[in-house]
């Protein structure tokens, strides 16, 4: 659904078109919140629930009304046609200026902006969310039910001040998001994956799965995702980055293992800046987030069912279609079923250098998990069949972890060495080895080579990279 479907009356016969926020008359100025305290007046509200009834402000009352009348001044049919957002929103800002002048409520110069900003954000924004997604400190948006909104700065959880007017207007929030990329969330397809314009990840689930009301999870990303800032973050150091640059130019297949919110992607976008620019890389996700910064990029997305259960396009059905594009590389966002077959295939026949991320506690528990994606596949492939599949494929696991102070470390480099009997050898090359924690609470610790050359080195030699022995020391620490 457009904007002007949203916000605008349509044209056959003058009938009003239906907003996604529902706008009380003046009179009707009572919105649904959770119940906060021992004799409130409780009600039976959305989905079931029961719900006190608050009254709203006069500034919110302000606001419904303005967004109201926009709806009837605006032609937004024109801005529409309109690509430049500075334009829109001065076009926007300047007629609800003009609308706030017709008031009477009397409101405080500081009242007036917010509520200019506030009504901006309803209609081209997330609402209540656009002033923290413009702070580029937040990595995620949290939203668990109308009046409760969290917020993740630095790796820490906090809660903001906040909120939706009520569950409808989360809804609206969630559909104006869902529908720009051609999703649908409703009572019949209650979940749903969506992405924002800058990649940023969004999940929605909605009554009545959540039993609370609609929840949104917003992960995104900061504006600097360079291998550099991630060095001085200290996620990893200097000498195991110029490593990893070697391996992806060397076009080994790299596996990035990690827990939620560990920054997989946030690794997986800064190592691909290390692909030469004059390669055709593929990428396969389920909600486009990479942003690669190569010339020559094609980014395949998968699609989830349509309202009749049909139509779906999985992982694995664009990994085999991937293979017919002449691709130099294939990047998985992730890997988390059958597509783990095709993609081992895929790099058993001649597509070396590709890239993936797996949800995994630690390196053996990525290659377990792998072990149980393929047989995901319908293959009745023998254990050893597997492992051998695996250990031919993929030359080296990067683990990388969230510690307990919400800094994110590559905690171990693992390379692949083959099979010993029925086991997949590997061998660690560097660690993360914790030290103990700050009176700050900062997890304190080092980076450390175990002392093994790694097997590939003479692999990267014929790539033209040469790293220095120094590099493997077991004495070298950071």
């Amino acid at each position: 659904m457009s904007l002007k479907d949203r916000l605008t009356r349509r044209q056959n016969g003058g009938v009003p078109a239906t907003p996604d926020v529902p706008v009380p008359t003046p009179a009707d100025v009572r919105a649904p919140v959770a119940p906060r305290g021992p004799g409130a007046a409780v009600t039976s509200g959305m989905y079931g629930r029961h719900i006190e009834e608050e009254v709203l402000s006069a500034v919110d009352r302000v606001k419904i009304d303005l967004h109201r009348k926009l709806v009837e001044r605006l032609d937004l049919e024109a801005l529409e046609q309109i690509k430049d957002e500075r334009i829109i929103n001065a076009e926007i800002r300047a007629v609800v200026t003009e609308l706030l002048r017709e008031e009477s409520t009397p409101l405080t110069l500081a009242d007036r902006e917010n509520i200019v900003e506030q009504v901006l954000y309803e209609i081209t924004g997330l609402g209540p969310l656009e002033p923290l997604f413009r702070d580029l400190t937040i990595s995620d948006i949290l939203v668990n039910g109308s009046k409760e909104i969290f917020i993740e700065r630095h790796g820490k959880l906090s809660r903001v001040s906040a909120a939706f007017r009520n569950d409808a207007h989360v809804l609206a929030v969630i559909d104006r998001i869902v529908s720009r990329i051609g999703r649908r969330v409703d009572e019949s397809s209650p979940m749903v994956d969506a992405r924002l314009p800058d990649g940023s990840r969004v999940n929605a689930i909605i009554p009545p799965l959540a039993l609370d009301g609609p929840v949104l999870s917003i992960r995104r990303f900061g504006a600097d995702l360079s291998m550099a800032k991630l060095i001085e973050n200290g996620t990893l150091t200097d000498e195991m980055a110029q490593m990893l640059a070697a391996c992806v130019a060397a076009r080994l297949n790299i596996l990035i293992s990690g827990g939620t919110g560990a920054g997989k992607t946030t690794l997986l976008n800064a190592m691909t800046s290390f692909i030469p620019s004059d390669q055709r890389i593929i990428t396969i996700e389920d909600a486009a987030e990479l942003r690669l910064q190569q010339e020559h990029v094609v980014r395949l997305e998968t699609r989830p069912p349509n309202a009749e259960g049909q139509g779906e396009v999985k992982a694995a059905d664009l990994v085999k279609n991937a293979l017919r594009m002449r691709p130099d590389r294939i990047i998985v966002g992730e890997v988390r079923a059958a597509e783990a077959l095709d993609m081992l295939q895929a790099m058993n026949t001649g597509h070396e250098g590709s890239l993936s991320t797996i949800h995994a506690n630690s390196p053996r528990d990525a290659l377990s998990r792998l072990e149980t994606m393929i047989l995901m596949a319908g293959s009745n492939l023998p254990d050893r069949a597997m492992r051998e599949q695996i250990a031919s494929a993929l030359d080296l696991i990067i683990q990388i972890s969230r510690l307990a102070d919400g800094s994110r470390r590559i905690v171990s480099v693992v390379e692949i060495t083959g099979m010993e009997g029925q086991v997949t050898a590997t061998q660690e090359i560097y660690h993360f080895r914790r030290q103990g924690i700050a009176s700050d609470g900062k997890v304190i610790g080092v980076f450390e080579a175990t002392g093994i050359r790694p097997a590939f080195s003479e692999r990267l030699a014929v790539a033209g990279v040469e790293l220095p022995t120094s590099m493997f020391a077991e004495s070298y620490a950071r």
